[in-house]
């Protein structure tokens, strides 16, 4: 018989992070959730219990060590292990975002302390475990704004190609393990941030609900991908 899934979202209170744990609801997961926004937070908690799931809601900031420690660790107090971790939680940084030149020092290393620093940390903390059990998946969402240098994008491209950078790291040192880390680039998204960062946006934009399955394969058994880039349109595309 086949163990429940364990499975971790950072963000998760909307967007891409709350339609991914719906998906995994779906499927039957426990899931762990953190957001910085309570309220929302508890929202989505009691739409993921409707589904069936049990949920673990921890209000925290996935970029704050002292936060990482408890939310992990209420985790494994809950459910006895991790076996999937989706580093999703991100920060655009000023909107509209200004050019390099201009942009404020402390933002910028805001930026990079949410959407580069977070997620190694959290997978730091949580990678132990899974080695211990020669089993798991880590899936960091980027962004083509961290494939492609694009002026204006500012610290969050720049975070984005540091994520890329850690995902790419990390996967080659755990390649002779049962773990596996890659990336997922969901595109454009129907979302808050997709408004704060496109304003003036007057084209069709993808739901995050249609872009979950890649996430489900990436946290599967079958997939054997470890260090891959998945852009989640394309597998769309590809799978049907």
């Amino acid at each position: 018989m086949n163990e429940t899934q364990v499975v971790m979202i950072t963000g998760a209170s909307k967007g891409l992070g709350r339609a991914v744990a719906r998906a995994f609801a779906k499927q039957g997961a426990n899931l762990a959730i953190c957001a910085r926004g309570e309220v929302k937070l508890q929202e989505v908690a009691k739409e993921l219990e409707a589904l069936g799931a049990e949920v673990l809601a921890v209000t925290a900031d996935a970029s704050d060590a002292r936060d990482i420690e408890r939310f992990v660790s209420l985790t494994e107090t809950t459910f006895g292990r991790i076996d999937v971790l989706i580093n999703n939680a991100s920060k655009l940084g000023p909107s509209p975002m200004p050019y390099l030149a201009d942009y404020p020092s402390d933002e910028f290393l805001e930026v990079l302390r949410v959407n580069a620093a977070g997620p190694f940390m959290l997978t730091k903390r949580v990678l132990p475990g899974m080695l211990q059990r020669d089993r798991g998946s880590i899936i960091n969402v980027t962004s083509e704004a961290g494939n492609v240098g694009y002026a204006g994008w500012g610290a969050y491209g720049v975070s984005k190609f540091a994520l890329e950078g850690v995902t790419g790291i990390w996967a080659d040192e755990v390649s002779e393990t049962g773990v596996r880390i890659n990336m997922v680039d969901p595109g454009e998204m129907n979302t808050e941030m997709h408004d704060l960062a496109v304003p003036d946006c007057d084209y069709e934009l993808a739901e995050p609900e249609d872009l979950t399955d890649v996430f489900l394969y990436l946290a599967s058994l079958e997939s054997k991908e470890n260090g891959q880039r998945l852009e989640a349109q394309s597998f769309v595309l590809e799978k049907g």
